[in-house]
């Protein structure tokens, strides 16, 4: 193929992606980490990106799925502490870039409304206006802690109170760590590699909601336009693809790298941002 050929088929993904976006009744907005990055969020792709941005694990040889693992707060708690605390800080000081107040207004405009479901554990969602109870966060959140002890019952809770001290120099925090009130250090309510002790809870209620909002949306004209969401953890992408099997939806993949999907997808070689920018009615 070539440019000229290339550029002509993503003018006209863009034209079938704003026909579909005005006649839609409801929008699903499916996100994976590459929605981010248009906020200035680092890209953890592959093993160099991870160690790009967390340059002291790389003289350790941990990799990302490695240091997402739940035994890191038994094992070394200023290391696991050390890690999500970094994120933690770093999700509140970013801001949400402008495609996500685009996707809430265009979203509040529709018959049916809007809902994100979404990979991210950084709450930019919430942050930029959606409300509440029309995100799924499906891998958990890292503003929400839960207990390390399997046995404990203790009932997830923000992590808004929590401050940790993360020397640079080293990604370690310093005690003290959160701890739950049964004595126990806590962890973030988040899906970690290897975990068999998430506590999905909020997750669960968030997707019981989610469900209840597409059965009302069944039959309506529903669109999904999937933002970011690589193959190497393909829960969104899953998800999209489900929705086009079970309510006739319309999928628009917006992903650089990996754009293509099943006959019907509309596919953007395209950022995030950018392509929202093209392809929202205004």
């Amino acid at each position: 193929m070539s440019d000229d050929d290339a550029t002509t088929d993503l003018e006209a993904a863009f034209a079938a992606a704003r026909t579909a976006l005005e006649q839609a009744d409801a929008l699903v907005v499916c996100a994976g980490a590459g929605m981010g990055v248009d906020s200035g969020l680092p890209d953890f792709r592959g093993d160099e990106g991870f160690w790009n941005a967390y340059p002291p694990f790389k003289a350790l040889g941990l990799r990302f799925a490695e240091l997402a693992n739940p035994r890191w707060f038994e094992r070394e708690p200023s290391l696991a502490w050390g890690f999500y605390g970094h994120r933690l800080q770093l999700y509140r000081d970013t801001a949400p870039h402008d495609g996500f107040r685009m996707l809430r207004e265009f979203g509040a405009r529709l018959p049916n409304g809007m809902f994100a479901f979404t990979s991210n554990v950084d709450g930019h969602f919430q942050r930029a206006g959606v409300p509440a109870d029309r995100v799924c966060e499906i891998h958990g959140s890292i503003h929400h802690l839960q207990c390390t002890r399997a046995s404990c019952r203790a009932a997830i809770r923000s992590a808004d109170e929590v401050v940790l001290h993360v020397d640079p120099s080293t990604i370690r925090a310093l005690p003290p760590f959160p701890t739950c009130a049964c004595g126990t250090i806590e962890r973030p309510n988040i899906l970690m590699f290897g975990d068999g002790e998430w506590r999905s809870d909020r997750t669960d209620e968030q997707e019981a909601t989610l469900s209840g909002w597409l059965q009302k949306a069944r039959g309506k004209r529903i669109v999904v336009v999937e933002l970011g969401a690589g193959v190497a953890v393909p829960t969104v992408r899953a998800f999209s693809e489900a929705l086009t099997r079970r309510y006739g939806a319309t999928l628009v993949r917006i992903n650089p790298r990996e754009p293509l999907g099943p006959p019907g997808t509309i596919s953007i070689a395209s950022g995030a941002l950018a392509a929202l920018r093209r392809i929202l009615p205004q």
